[in-house]
Order: structure tokens, then C-alpha cells, then sequence
């Protein structure tokens, strides 16, 4: 792994999640991570040919009870890159009579060394 002072972020996204029933930190955390990754596309790596594991992958989630969030669970799900999660206080907790809805937030942070020498592929598209 390089020096992380010299990578570049290419990517920032938020996502919210949450567990309506059972008070699950590790499942309104993944929500919210599946959350922000439909709002985002990586076409960077088909357009420069870079490696996925070029990439290292910081996802900060925010719960009530960070310390009640499986972090190997999320890091496992994480679909590319080098993937690293940090559970943060944040979020909400929103008792409703019988249960509490557990309210999470995240962000998913993408970031690649310095970049130069490189050209972007002609476009399949044709545009």
C-alpha cells in the first residue's frame, strides 16, 4: 500500500439505511452503504484500464451504537478495492410504541494513488 497522504479521493457518496425491526446497527449500516453504491458508477476503471485493487475503499458509517456494528461483515460485502469501514456515533434511533428504527448513515470514499501517463480509452459508445 502506498502513502496515503499522496492518493487522490475520486469518489465521494452518501447513503442512508435503516433496520425498522430487531435494532440491527450491522443491517441499517449495510443499507446504507447499498444506498450510496445506486448512486454511483465507476466507469474510470473500463476508461483507463486501471486495477480495481488499485483502489482503496474508506466507508465511514454513523449509528447510535457504533460498537453494535460488524465491520468484517460490511468490509466483506464491499464489492471492490482495498476496503476498509470505521463505525462512527451518528444516525438515529426513532422509538415508535414497541420497537426502535435504527437510522444509519454513510459515506463511501474512493480513493486512487496519483494518477499521470495515462490516456481514456476511445468510448464503445461511439460518443
Amino acid at each position: 500500500m502506498g502513502d496515503l497522504r499522496s492518493e487522490q479521493r475520486v469518489i465521494i457518496e452518501m447513503g442512508m439505511g435503516n433496520d425498522l425491526h430487531g435494532m440491527d446497527y450491522t443491517k441499517a449500516a449495510s443499507r446504507a452503504i447499498e444506498d450510496a453504491f445506486r448512486h454511483s458508477s465507476l466507469p474510470l476503471f473500463d476508461v483507463t484500464g486501471l486495477k480495481h485493487d488499485q483502489m482503496r475503499v474508506q466507508v465511514t458509517v454513523a449509528v447510535q451504537e457504533p460498537d453494535q456494528v460488524n465491520v468484517a461483515a460490511l468490509v466483506a460485502k464491499l464489492p471492490r478495492g482495498r476496503a476498509e469501514v470505521t463505525a462512527v456515533f451518528g444516525g438515529l434511533n426513532v422509538p415508535t410504541g414497541g420497537d426502535t428504527i435504527v437510522i444509519a448513515q454513510a459515506s463511501v470514499e474512493a480513493f486512487l494513488p496519483p494518477q499521470t501517463g495515462w490516456r481514456l480509452k476511445p468510448s464503445r459508445s461511439g460518443i
